[in-house]
Formats: C-alpha cells, structure tokens, sequence
C-alpha cells in the first residue's frame, strides 16, 4: 500500500467533513494509522471507518478522532487526559498535538499492545491499566480530558479532575445511540453542551449502561 497516498486521501475527506484545524489535520498526517490497525483490516487503514482491534473494541473512524481533538482545544505542553487507550491511535494524535498524554484502559492486553506500538513510534504516552471511572487523580489537574467510550452520564470523577477553563469530552446517552457531551469547568461551575450524536462501545464501570 502507498500508505502516504493514503493519508493525503484521508485528510481530503476529512477537510471536506468540516475539520478545520490545521494543527489537529496536521498531526493526524503525520501518524502512521496503519500501525495501530490488525492485518487483516490494513487495506481499510486509512478509510474513514471504525475498525475492529479485538477484545470487543474498535479503533475510532478518523472523523470521529479529528472531531473530538478539534473539540478539546489542546496544544503543546497541555496535560490531557484519555479514558480508553485502545488501539493507542488517538493517543498518538494527542501526543503529536504537542501535549502530554495520560491514557487509562481496562483491558490488558490492550494496552500492552497500545504501550508498545506507542513505543516503537517514540510516542511518550503514560499508560495504565484500570478503571477509567476514576481518571488519574494524581496527575491531575487536566487541560483537557477525552473518553473514548459511551456513559449514562458524565462521570464526575472525571469533571473534578479537569483545571478551570479545561474541557471534558465524553459520548453520553444509550448503548446504541449517545450525544457528544462537551463540559467545560469555569469559575462559575460546570457548564454542559450536548453536542453530535455517535456510537462507542460502553464505558464500564459505575456509568455504564
């Protein structure tokens, strides 16, 4: 495959879906997806579709991915934090966004898996296996914080975790339809913005379905 080709096709379709940041379509250029995608679905690595990676879960359809970063409004030297490290893919569009990436997953294997790719890319993401529920209280506060999965509601482990100003994203509502749900901390207190409908595997865990 003429992976580079590939890319450059990919960062059409999504400038034409309306992603407009140049620094998130800019680092999603610059990872190799391919790597974070199992062989038997390399020839759809770059397609603008979820793609299985074992153990029940998915790696993200780039638009998805491109979306919800852009939505973040993290850079360089931002702490973020990610619930769900899966594949390590979007945790590798984070890190070349310049910030400082926290990843929790549940599965182990998944996030041996993540660790290692990760690695071998020169990707400098902290990853722990655990109950995304609780975030990482010790690193934070967060700049911002990213759930790759679906919850009956916000988490608000998650929300306490988050410095003023900071964004939490995470899919809220059924298991097989959730809502975008943007909350960002102020002065004043939590605000919520429900956002673009979206599919994710379940969160699991207290906020699960």
């Amino acid at each position: 495959m003429d992976w580079q080709r590939e890319k450059e096709r990919l960062l059409r379709t999504l400038s034409n879906l309306g992603i407009r940041d140049e620094k998130v379509l800019a680092a999603i250029g610059r990872v190799p997806r391919h790597r974070f995608v199992p062989k038997p679905h390399l020839d759809m690595a770059y397609a603008n579709v979820p793609l299985p990676i074992g153990e029940g879960q998915t790696i993200s359809q780039p638009s998805m991915v491109a979306y919800m970063t852009e939505k973040l409004r993290v850079g360089t030297g931002d702490r973020v934090l990610e619930i769900g490290t899966g594949s390590g893919y979007q945790a590798a569009v984070l890190a070349e966004m310049g910030c400082e990436v926290y990843s929790v997953e549940r599965i182990p294997a998944l996030a041996a898996g993540a660790e290692e790719i990760l690695r071998e890319l020169g990707y400098r993401v902290k990853i722990r296996v655990g109950d995304g529920n609780a975030g990482w209280p010790e690193a934070a506060p967060f700049r911002g914080i990213m759930v790759t999965a679906g919850a009956k509601e916000v988490p608000g482990p998650l929300m306490e975790q988050l410095e003023t100003g900071a964004r939490l994203i995470v899919p809220v509502g059924l298991p097989w339809l959730q809502y975008l749900t943007i909350v960002e901390r102020t002065r004043e207190g939590f605000r919520h913005e429900k956002d673009i409908p979206c599919s994710f595997v379940p969160l699991v865990g207290p906020y699960s379905y």
